[in-house]
């Protein structure tokens, strides 16, 4: 069978291959090769620039021009042309070598110099530049405007029910209330926090030799500046340089780049589950699409298949992120090759957590309120303003309030009119027992409307 959407092994080039798209380009064996020539190109540009190799002279602009062909017009026929190599070589990143050679070759300036493609570097050289790249453009250009585009939607929702009482729920039971804008809003702080830390993990990468001290450099050109001009190649990068490896980077980069994801992957599954809840309590309604089926028996079903979809994803990518930040920092001396299978599977994680924020933006897109259900809930819970009473007792210095209000309340329920009955029975100043005969279950919400309400709708980073 050929591979589409529909024989496809996984579901995220298969089921769900239309909304992980924007990864493809980055995370694909094709974004890998793109990646290796452009790490290989920049490299000959920078030993073509070194005063210390005469023997490479400086490129005309022409020349730099068709250096930068190589890399704009990268397309699928480029990175067949390198597995054709690869066909013999049976070595990628030497596959990538003889394809830039055989591009210089076009340019008359580059021809008598092919021998410094690729001079001086082991693969992993290539490599590892190449991952820092693909992680640093899926961070930048996919996974974080889809975490910013879940903010910014969850804080218009928090904002927009800054002032809706709710009963909280505290071990799954009721207790003081707050506002639904305001539960939101913890939310989009935590997330927030968490986008930060993630957008701000350096990936570091290195240009260093077959273990790291520059061996081939320096046999080679004993009198350049080896360090400082892979610094200048990789921080040109927009990388970390790394000035201590083996033959490998060691992936510490990688490892804080997952754990950094995880994370905020931990809040959206914390949030995911709390709107199921919130939806299963009639709390929130879900706006019915007519042509969709909630269940295959029962008409009247719409589920929160949305955020069931996310939670579900969210598991998934974890579970990779978690074995690549575990693994790869890991390697016997020198190099072992257990790291390069592994590092294919970069975008897999990604992927899920993609999937996950798009479902996510989806659920959240179909939430109505139900004002009227939650106003039912706090009418039936008048018990909750024994919180307020009882520390109002300890600020008029009557003795042992709190066990007054537990012998009174706990386990009870109690409305309106029993609460009056309380409060006219409780030794409190006048002033006292008419502000808080004044509370209902819906107005006891301390700060959370001004502190839903100060949320920034959109927070720049």
């Amino acid at each position: 069978m050929d591979l589409s959407s529909l024989t496809a092994i996984s579901p995220i080039d298969g089921r769900y291959g239309s909304k992980t798209a924007p990864l493809r380009s980055i995370f694909s064996e094709f974004g890998l090769l793109r990646f290796r020539v452009l790490t290989e190109v920049r490299w000959f540009q920078a030993l073509a620039a070194a005063e210390e190799l005469p023997e490479l002279p400086a490129l005309s602009g022409t020349a730099n021009a068709h250096l930068e062909s190589i890399i704009d017009e990268f397309d699928e026929a480029a990175a067949l042309r390198i597995k054709a190599f690869e066909s013999t070589t049976n070595h990628d990143v030497k596959a990538v070598e003889y394809f830039l050679k055989e591009r210089f070759a076009e340019h008359p300036e580059l021809r008598d110099h092919l021998e410094f493609v690729h001079f001086a570097c082991t693969s992993e050289d290539i490599n590892n530049v190449a991952h820092a790249l693909m992680l640093d453009a899926g961070r930048r250009e996919v996974l974080l405007p889809a975490m910013d585009r879940l903010c910014s939607e969850l804080a218009r929702l928090a904002q927009a029910l800054a002032d809706t009482p709710m009963l909280s729920r505290t071990h799954g039971q009721v207790a003081s209330p707050t506002t639904m804008g305001k539960e939101l809003g913890n939310f989009v702080h935590r997330l927030r926090r968490r986008r930060e830390g993630f957008a701000q993990v350096p990936l570091p990468a290195k240009l260093n030799g077959a273990v790291g001290n520059y061996n081939a450099h320096v046999a080679a050109c004993p009198t350049l500046d080896w360090p400082a001009l892979a610094q200048r190649v990789i921080e040109g990068l927009g990388l970390a340089f790394n000035p201590y490896t083996t033959q490998i980077e060691p992936h510490d980069g990688i490892a804080e780049y997952c754990h950094a994801l995880m994370r905020f992957d931990q809040v959206l599954l914390d949030f995911n589950r709390d709107i199921w809840g919130y939806i299963s309590l009639g709390y929130f309604r879900q706006r019915a699409v007519a042509t969709e089926t909630g269940s295959s028996v029962m008409p009247h079903k719409v589920n929160p298949i949305d955020f069931e979809n996310s939670e579900g994803n969210l598991g998934l990518a974890n579970a990779v992120l978690a074995h690549l930040a575990d693994k790869l920092p890991v390697s016997r001396w020198q190099r072992d090759l257990s790291d390069s299978t592994v590092l294919r599977n970069l975008g897999v994680g990604a992927a899920h957590v993609l999937i996950s924020l798009e479902a996510s933006l989806r659920g959240i897109g179909k939430l109505e309120v139900d004002p009227s259900r939650l106003a039912a809930d706090l009418d039936a819970s008048w018990e909750v303003l024994a919180e307020a009473i009882q520390t109002v007792m300890r600020r008029e210095g009557v003795a042992e309030p709190y066990e007054k209000l537990k012998a009174l309340t706990r386990g009870r329920r109690l409305d309106a009119a029993s609460v009056q009955v309380l409060l006219a029975e409780l030794p409190l100043s006048e002033e006292a027992r008419g502000r808080l005969g004044s509370l209902t279950p819906a107005s006891y919400l301390g700060l959370a409307t001004e502190l839903a309400r100060a949320l920034p709708a959109v927070e720049s980073s």
